[in-house]
């Protein structure tokens, strides 16, 4: 039997650019057809939108709520923040995919506390309401960051405790297997570079470059599901997947957007917890870091987790976006392949995939 077929799924930060695309393909049943989905979100606004997206309509009164709890797709208002509130949604639910947090680097620094409320406090309701009323969760998929890896930022720093305590979570809660994804920067998702260089590039310039140096790792939506469907599927209790993905030098994307356009490029320099080059795997992490497919799997460090479990050596040193960098026709390509290279910068064809 598929793993997802006749399961009761909740997603936490379901209206995100990530949550979207998630949800989609989890209605397409490819890894099994769900018996509920519930997006679990504090934005009411988001979540009629998308509600009127999954019912065709274009404009709409609130009485397309009412209902909503006979539906296969359900609509939940709460926040990861509320221990009662996390706690009532996940009653009957098997699997927990958290996707909720706050993700924007400098918002964390001006208000790290916020940051830990949503990404550390978040994951910690998860696995307290599972265990505190012994909740017949199976699976909590916790999404994490690229910057969690060697964290130099707030939103790294609490991503990086948020993968420990679900990690912890397989000791508290002894019937449920907690795992991990960690990846880096989703192409064309709120907040990415694409979008920006897009509007910059409508505008006729300048596209501005922190520094020619920069690179990172690049990955559609799809791939992101990808690895959150693998690791419902097979990952072992504790272990964080990690996508075997190429990485672009900044600069080569806006190169490759730019195309044969007259716009100038500027270097602006290095914004306050930015890194020039992103890390998926330490080094600490490599030793105890295995293949599986498409995926580098990390062991959990605790030993009562990860059992008699080794690492294969298939990484001699950290996984760095540095490594093996496409060059500019290469980035080109990739761009052209997720049709997000505008052919033409006034009128939008070409418009991100979505």
């Amino acid at each position: 039997m598929k793993p997802l077929e006749g399961k009761r799924i909740l997603v936490s930060g379901g209206t995100g650019s990530l949550g979207k695309v998630l949800i989609r393909r989890l209605l397409g049943g490819e890894i099994g057809v769900p018996r509920k989905i519930i997006v679990f979100s504090r934005d009411e606004a988001k979540q009629h939108y998308m509600r009127m997206e999954y019912q065709n309509r274009v404009a709409a009164t609130d009485e397309i709520i009412y209902n909503n709890f006979r539906q296969l797709l359900e609509f939940w208002i709460g926040d990861v923040r509320d221990f009662n509130s996390v706690a009532a949604a996940m009653r009957d639910i098997d699997i927990v995919i958290n996707a909720a947090a706050l993700k924007q680097v400098p918002t964390c620094e001006y208000f790290p506390y916020e940051a830990v409320r949503t990404n550390i406090s978040g994951a910690e309701n998860v696995v307290l309401a599972i265990q505190q009323y012994n909740l017949p969760v199976e699976t909590v998929v916790g999404v994490s960051t690229d910057k969690a890896c060697k964290p130099v930022n707030v939103m790294g720093m609490t991503k990086a405790i948020q993968e420990r305590v679900f990690i912890r979570g397989n000791m508290r809660c002894s019937n449920t297997r907690f795992v991990g994804v960690r990846y880096g920067n989703v192409l064309a998702s709120r907040g990415s570079v694409i979008p920006l260089f897009h509007e910059q590039i409508r505008n006729g310039g300048p596209v501005t470059i922190t520094t020619p140096d920069m690179t990172r790792f690049l990955l559609s939506l799809d791939d992101a599901v990808d690895t959150i469907f693998a690791v419902i599927s097979e990952a072992k209790p504790g272990e964080i997947y990690i996508p075997r993905i190429p990485s672009a030098r900044i600069i080569d994307i806006a190169d490759a957007l730019i195309g044969e356009r007259k716009i100038e490029k500027v270097i602006t320099g290095i914004r306050p917890g930015e890194k020039i080059h992103e890390i998926m795997v330490s080094e600490e992490e490599a030793f105890r870091t295995v293949e599986r497919s498409r995926w580098y799997a990390i062991l959990p460090m605790l030993p009562e987790i990860c059992c008699d479990q080794q690492g294969t050596n298939c990484l001699s040193k950290e996984y760095s976006s540095s490594d093996n960098t496409m060059t500019l026709n290469q980035t080109a390509d990739l761009l052209k392949h997720y049709k997000l290279i505008l052919e033409n910068a006034d009128a939008g064809e070409g418009e991100l995939l979505r």
